[in-house]
């Protein structure tokens, strides 16, 4: 038997009652009506405050309850009403975003597996709507050539620090975007680990906006001298906020972890074993490069769903299963497993082909 840990993401959040309230008001609302119908009503009243602030805001949830309501079969109900409450997320940024004129560029962190690809082509959309124009800018393409990479304590090359991007040529090409002028955009090639012409020009033309998003996107050393005014500042997480009837917490990183693993053995022919084992050098950069400068932003955004464990369970617990005995991160594993397995399960079918989930597991409307 695993214990509970209560350990907690240094991430500064707080509390979102949305979704319990619209949850109760459903009930009320409902009669005869559809259930889209009535949702969409209540969650277009949802304002701001109740899904970002300067903290993050969570959904914390009992476990036993949710599991009701799979039993119940109203799993789909649940996340209609969170999809449904994240897209008025997306709107209201749109809104914040068009009310400031002088925003020529959005810069949206977040540590590993947050979602920031997703989120930036959702607000992409968001903003679309607002009569603007989104170009999206990754910070993936300004890396450094691999053999200047900085290395970590143990010798492994260092992902996550600051000069493994290139800081000179990244401020050269923000500054020239956002005076008018044209550039080549760089692509990093991961397989030889260079840094090569993209053969990708882009302008901002008067309407559009920018859109980067990367780990270090709130550092304000990439920005250097761009004016205040210009930038909006997003910062995104997805923390594990499941409890027990006892109040008892998981790990709040525990979602972002298993997200990670399911995508990496999907879509980058990484092992359960091979994922823990690099997990807490990640979780190092990110306390170093990333947390610190979630201040910085003008919005936090949190894209964890209360139900998505038990949407990766199905596919997180065979790679999990396959982490041998003697291997080093078995117990983590095991502990892993022990926790997904408080979790009823819910069909992949359910979650719609633009959900912010499906990043992680495959079959999403968007290109990556």
């Amino acid at each position: 038997m695993f214990t509970v840990r209560n350990d907690r993401s240094t991430e500064k959040f707080e509390v979102n009652g949305a979704f319990m309230k619209i949850a109760e008001q459903l009930k009320k609302e409902l009669g005869d009506k559809p259930i889209d119908e009535v949702i969409e009503f209540l969650v277009a009243r949802v304002k701001g405050k109740y899904l970002f602030t300067k903290r993050l805001k969570t959904v914390p949830y009992s476990i036993g309850m949710m599991n009701r309501v799979i039993d119940e079969g109203k799993a789909d109900r649940m996340v209609k009403m969170a999809e449904a409450l994240q897209w008025r997320g997306f709107e209201l940024i749109g809104n914040a975003i068009a009310a400031r004129p002088q925003v020529k560029a959005i810069l949206i962190a977040g540590p590993s597996s947050s979602g920031k690809t997703t989120f930036s082509k959702k607000l992409s959309e968001a903003i679309n709507q607002k009569g603007l124009v989104a170009q999206c800018l990754s910070f993936d393409d300004y890396y450094v050539d691999r053999d200047k990479t900085p290395r970590d304590e143990t010798g492994d090359y260092d992902y996550e620090h600051i000069e493994a991007i290139n800081i000179a040529l990244f401020q050269q090409h923000l500054q020239q975007l956002l005076a008018g002028e044209e550039v080549e955009l760089p692509r990093y090639d991961f397989p030889t680990g260079k840094s090569v012409p993209g053969g990708k020009r882009m302008r901002l033309e008067p309407n559009t906006i920018l859109i980067m998003e990367g780990i270090h996107a709130l550092n304000p050393i990439l920005t250097g001298n761009i004016p205040e005014e210009s930038l909006f500042r997003i910062y995104i997480s997805g923390l594990t906020v499941a409890k027990n009837d006892d109040g008892s917490y998981y790990g709040t990183t525990d979602n972002r972890l298993i997200r990670r693993m399911v995508r990496d053995a999907q879509f980058r022919n990484t092992t359960a074993s091979e994922t823990l084992a690099r997990w807490p050098s990640v979780r190092r950069g990110e306390e170093k490069w990333i947390v610190p400068f979630q201040q910085n932003a003008d919005v936090n955004f949190c894209t964890a769903f209360q139900y998505e464990l038990a949407v990766l369970k199905p596919k997180a617990l065979p790679l999990l299963k396959a982490v041998p005995q003697d291997d080093p991160n078995y117990e983590e594993a095991e502990r892993l497993a022990w926790v997904l397995n408080r979790f009823h399960d819910i069909p992949l079918d359910l979650l719609p082909p633009y959900s912010l989930l499906r990043e992680f597991m495959g079959g999403s409307a968007f290109e990556y």
